[in-house]
């Protein structure tokens, strides 16, 4: 009896040394800085020297995403099983309301924005939103989502927005579980096979666009998913900056005890493959012209191809994905994924994302009237047991 209380009097110590331990490696929100950023970037900087040392550390950024992550062992891809629904038909593109399951009865809920007419394959982009959470202005329903989603497909890619763990109609987990960052990145793995499983979207031009934490969500598949092609955060990379909720930093995706980055670094990993940071003047990307962005083209350099990574910042705008952060996307977006930019120039040679036709929060719902598929998982811990066995 004595020496079984003393194995469980172990047992939680070493348990909670466990949990105290992950919860000191994780960098969370302003984790340090303006100039401790900066010195981070500094200091990480000494650690490579050239195109293979770069490519040993970006080894380990991805493995230190994936372990932090506990994606370093991937769930088995199930059967998606899609849902669409009420496909509507505008002026140049469609949209259609679909679910398909990341895991067995676990739904991502989304709208499928395609090309009115197409040939051939086409590009497909991933569009993961942020966290705006005026329920009048919200998730994959906010009008620049609609705007550009509906823009991206009149230039001749299949998208697909997507709601967040815990917002829109997804469920059953809440958005600030602690291993939200995990089911997110996984359904972002999906959302790429459900783009791939469409039979018509070109597995060599796969791009993913979000900001704020979509922004986060960019940076994050491009560096873990080698199908990413082309990748455009907005608003989100910063060395000082980590992300301020549990779905970008609430899991130690930064930090181990021998190794450290920052999502500076996690942007850079995507290199040498085409990238646009967006930054603004109002948040935590104001120093990207002359601090994050630097430091991430010169590790393009190392393999030649600093062309492919730009910056575009708006000095004067806010943290958003407006029409302007909107435009320098979509010529990027054209320029390395082939989509046809003139498709949204008017005559005076201007721009133009307003022709989409934009839809109440009911109309873009899978399931408006609430009725959900019978074998969905009913609870959160039973997702997490999905993920941790179904493999």
């Amino acid at each position: 009896m004595i020496m079984k209380l003393k194995l469980l009097l172990f047992a939680c110590f070493f348990g909670f040394i466990s949990a105290h331990s992950q919860e000191s490696f994780l960098c969370q929100g302003y984790y340090t800085t303006e100039e401790g950023g900066r010195a981070n970037l500094e200091k990480f900087s000494r650690t490579y020297h050239d195109q293979a040392s770069w490519m040993k550390r970006a080894g380990q950024i991805r493995a230190t995403i994936l372990k932090g992550a506990k994606l370093d062992e991937l769930p088995a891809r199930c059967n998606l099983n899609p849902i669409r629904k009420i496909k509507q038909v505008f002026d140049g593109y469609t949209v259609e309301n679909v679910a398909f399951e990341s895991l067995p009865g676990f739904y991502v809920t989304g709208n499928l924005y395609l090309p009115a007419s197409f040939t051939g394959k086409i590009p497909g982009i991933a569009c993961p939103h942020g966290h705006w959470n005026n329920p009048a202005d919200y998730g994959r329903y906010r009008i620049d989502m609609q705007y550009r989603c509906a823009a991206l497909a009149l230039m001749g890619a299949a998208v697909f927005a997507y709601d967040m763990v815990g917002y829109g109609e997804s469920l059953p987990c809440l958005h600030g579980t602690p291993e939200v960052l995990r089911l997110q990145t996984w359904n972002s793995m999906r959302v790429i096979d459900f783009l791939l499983s469409l039979g018509f979207v070109d597995d060599t031009r796969l791009g993913v666009t979000g900001a704020s934490g979509g922004g986060t969500q960019s940076f994050l598949l491009a560096a873990v998913d080698d199908r990413i092609d082309v990748s455009v955060p907005a608003v989100q990379v910063s060395a000082h900056f980590y992300g301020g909720c549990n779905c970008e930093s609430g899991m130690p995706i930064h930090r181990t005890p021998g190794f450290e980055t920052n999502n500076v670094e996690i942007a850079a990993s995507f290199a040498p493959k085409p990238q646009l940071i967006i930054s603004d003047g109002d948040d935590w990307t104001r120093n990207v012209p002359d601090i994050e962005y630097p430091y991430i083209k010169k590790v393009y350099s190392l393999f030649g191809k600093s062309e492919n990574v730009e910056n575009a910042h708006f000095e004067n705008e806010i943290h958003d994905y407006g029409y302007n952060k909107r435009v320098a996307m979509y010529r990027f977006m054209a320029k390395h994924l082939g989509l046809k930019l003139e498709n949204l120039t008017d005559e005076n040679g201007k721009i133009n994302d307003s022709n989409a036709q934009l839809q109440i929060l009911p109309l873009l719902k899978v399931f408006p009237d609430g009725v959900r598929p019978e074998n969905e998982v009913k609870s959160c811990d039973e997702v997490i047991r999905l993920l941790n066995t179904y493999r």
